[in-house]
């Protein structure tokens, strides 16, 4: 058999995010792009790779404006479409994308449904579900609609330039723990989207592989937002909601997964590095730095 073909995408989308009332130890600049500096440090910390690293141009312009119920909708536009064109140019197997925020997963995840005919389960381990819609007029921030644009819900020109969409059947969300909104919890149910909470994958797999094995399929694609682990060990993100996932629970879930089935992608986003952006910014006032 032919070796799989994999890239690492480093993606450091950071239109998506309106988070800047969330961080208030840094200038709302610095809050609003600091993902994209997370996808930086994202792939210095990882491993180094014999495989093909891509990164996706991203805009670094801080003027956003609203558009469709969307907070930088003309950039997420171009570089979801930057992204697939890419992506489908290189035509990998298997994708490891770094982000940037949850919107990153949106291009190699819907590429990789088109890739395997739909024969794709995602497992989405996140604090929250995703499944925001720009009509909600509620927020207007993309990586909380990432989710419902896997699904094919949303805007309808992102919608459009998406090669495929994930059955809500496929989807289940881990670590789920904060809906933010009333609305979203009667939309999850309404889609029959299935959950696990922290506390029912905190000291085995099971549910997680045994949900995978019932829906029959192949392959599996996995998000990990990384404010679902438990601020108490950590918080490597925005989100700071309590009584999440620990690190090594995380793995455990991902890796077991990995044993009994075949992990098409990966996507580790939201990192809010807020330490490094300090760093950064104190070195900038040193001399002999141009």
């Amino acid at each position: 058999m032919s070796k799989s073909k994999i890239i690492r995408l480093i993606f450091p989308q950071w239109q998506g995010g309106n988070i800047t009332n969330l961080i208030q130890d840094l200038t709302p600049n610095d809050a609003s792009q600091g993902y994209y500096l997370g996808a930086y440090l994202l792939n210095f910390l990882a491993p180094e790779t014999v495989n093909q690293t891509i990164t996706i141009p991203v805009s670094k312009d801080i003027n956003r404006t609203e558009e469709h119920g969307i907070i930088g909708y003309k950039y997420i536009l171009k570089q979801t479409k930057d992204a697939l064109n890419i992506i489908k140019e290189l035509n990998p197997d298997k994708i490891l994308t770094l982000g940037g925020e949850c919107s990153v997963s949106v291009p190699p995840f819907t590429y990789l449904a088109d890739k395997y005919n739909n024969d794709i389960a995602m497992i989405w381990i996140d604090a929250h579900p995703d499944i925001t819609l720009p009509d909600d007029r509620t927020y207007n921030g993309y990586h909380a609609m990432a989710a419902a644009a896997i699904m094919g819900k949303g805007d309808k020109d992102i919608i459009s330039a998406l090669p495929a969409q994930i059955s809500p059947d496929r989807i289940l969300f881990v670590g789920l723990r904060d809906w933010e909104r009333e609305d979203i919890k009667q939309r999850q149910k309404e889609y029959s989207i299935k959950h696990l909470t922290p506390a029912d994958v905190a000291k085995t797999s099971s549910k997680v592989l045994d949900w995978i094995k019932a829906t029959g399929a192949k392959h599996v694609v996995i998000h990990f937002d990384m404010d679902v682990l438990d601020p108490n060990e950590i918080i490597p993100a925005v989100g700071i909601v309590p009584d999440g996932m620990k690190i090594n629970e995380v793995t455990r879930v991902i890796n077991d997964i990995s044993k009994e089935s075949d992990i098409v992608g990966l996507t580790i986003a939201e990192p809010m590095p807020k330490t490094a952006i300090k760093l950064r910014n104190m070195l900038r006032q040193m001399p002999l730095m141009d």
